[in-house]
């Protein structure tokens, strides 16, 4: 019985993030970079990056790049990896390669591991079948125990072998999860994996192992989903007589309705809350909150504290859920305590790339800096403000004839409110905040309606909704002119229903 229950915490502390660039990062590969990221800052420790690159087939283009910029938008800073010289390097898996077959070769002479030439053909018959007969899939050993003369026919016969990892047929093999405490596998229910691939690129298991021996890791801190392959990492440290880094296993992320995270969740690209308008201070703090807290109540916490404060003591083992409505709150709690000129600094890209295209480029900056003022405790995200503030930047707005109708003041009476309010807005001198809402609730009760039916007429005819920032510091940056225009619009409209 093979086992690994070390932790007590002497070593220096390296981690590292090790994605394939097979697809894009989504928020649960960047979860596990930023515990990584956190543990190694909480500690003083050494944060890796290694793109794990040699399932070639599936590589996708531009998926390193994204990696990268991933991180680099989340301010997660990297010690050593790609763009970051190290002791290490290189830190891409392809450009190590002349490790892993000489690895693989002394495995296979110190008897853990042997060639396998079955073809994918045969795999295939092999594994449809123990699917008919209702067993348990795996590789039936039939290449374990070749003689030296059958490996020498096979490979005369042209026959590039894979190389399998011998996994003992029975005992166990434990492990100390730092989160999960003591973890057995029985040895019978694991098949003897690949280890170099025939065109000599090594599987995940080989190379991970290998690379975190050399890079020198000691803490292994990855998705739950990786628990399975641990046992055979433990093995393969063993028989090459490396001392294994401690394991942590983090909590898996489900959607709100406790299935797999996927899209409809909102689990997209980590650059596309990036596009949607999410500040990366609160993608942090959120991602942050997915399988640790801080004290069970707190919920916003800067990075600082997020830093300071993390252990692994605080790493759940129950499932995280993500919810993209919480996310949505947490950024516009971020939004607000942003000061003005930050916020107009971060609104500007977003408002030239999304109001309609007639609206004159490039925007006034003070104009800018005086609508995000107003519209900043509304905003949820970046995005969100061209449409909450297109208002200000159309030269037409057209008031919707039904909100006209529908707010409980006869067209007659709003009518002459419409004709009242031109000629008090008119003669208004200043035209600012105070002025008009004093001049307005005066108005009010000279026409017998209550302010917010007044009022609600105002904002529908100056902005085109129902929602918008308090009514008459919008009608002072509008200014008097855009005013009496929109309104005017409005009175024609209800004059020819």
């Amino acid at each position: 019985m093979s086992e690994q229950l070390s932790g007590d915490g002497s070593k220096s502390v390296r981690v590292r993030y090790a994605p394939s660039p097979t697809g894009y990062p989504h928020v649960g590969n960047i979860r596990t970079a930023l515990f990584n990221w956190l543990f190694a800052r909480h500690t003083g420790g050494n944060f890796v990056i290694r793109i794990e690159d040699t399932d070639v087939e599936r590589r996708v283009a531009g998926a390193v790049e994204d990696i990268l910029e991933s991180l680099r938008w989340m301010g997660m800073a990297w010690d050593e990896g790609p763009c970051v010289d190290g002791d290490f390097g290189p830190y891409t898996q392809s450009e190590r390669l002349h490790l892993y077959q000489p690895l693989a070769d002394q495995l296979v002479r110190e008897d853990y591991a042997y060639p396998c030439f079955c073809s994918a053909q045969r795999l295939e018959e092999m594994r449809a079948e123990q699917v008919r007969l209702n067993q348990p899939t795996g590789y039936d050993r039939r290449c374990r125990d070749l003689t030296e003369q059958e490996r020498a026919r096979c490979r005369a016969e042209g026959i590039d072998p894979v190389i399998r990892f011998k996994v003992p047929r029975a005992g166990r093999t434990q492990f100390r999860d730092l989160i999960r405490g003591k973890v057995t596998f029985e040895n019978s229910l694991l098949d003897d994996f690949v280890l170099l691939k025939s065109d000599g690129f090594p599987t995940y298991h080989l190379a991970n192992v290998i690379d975190d021996h050399f890079m020198q890791i000691s803490h292994v801190l990855r998705a739950d989903e990786w628990m399975a392959s641990t046992p055979r990492h433990i093995m393969l440290y063993n028989a090459l007589k490396y001392e294994p880094p401690l394991f942590a296993h983090l909590p898996m992320i489900l959607g709100p309705d406790k299935s797999k995270l996927s899209k409809r969740h909102g689990a997209t690209s980590l650059l596309e809350f990036r596009e949607e308008g999410y500040l990366a201070e609160a993608m942090m703090n959120f991602l942050a909150l997915l399988g640790w807290s801080l004290d069970d109540r707190t919920e916003i916490i800067d990075r600082q504290t997020l830093i300071k404060s993390f252990s692994l003591e605080r790493i759940g083992k129950t499932a995280a859920i993500f919810n993209i409505d919480k996310l949505r709150w947490m950024n516009g709690v971020y939004i607000r305590a942003l000061s003005l000129e930050e916020l107009t600094d971060k609104a500007i890209p977003f408002l030239e790339k999304h109001l309609p295209s007639h609206i004159t480029r490039p925007l006034d900056r003070d104009y800018v800096r005086k609508v995000v003022a107003l519209e900043q405790d509304r905003m949820k995200t970046l995005k969100e403000l061209p449409e909450l503030a297109r208002f200000f930047f159309e030269a037409e707005v057209a008031a919707p004839l039904d909100l006209l109708a529908n707010t409980g003041v006869p067209d007659q009476k709003a009518v002459e409110a419409f004709e009242v309010s031109l000629d008090v807005i008119s003669g208004m001198e200043p035209f600012d905040h105070d002025s008009l809402e004093t001049r307005f609730r005066a108005l009010a009760t000279e026409l017998s309606l209550k302010t917010k039916d007044l009022f609600g007429l105002l904002r529908i005819a100056i902005t085109g909704g129902t929602s918008a920032p308090p009514l008459f510091d919008t009608m002072a940056l509008l200014g008097k002119d855009q005013c009496i225009r929109r309104i005017q619009k409005a009175l024609v409209l209800l004059r020819c229903a």
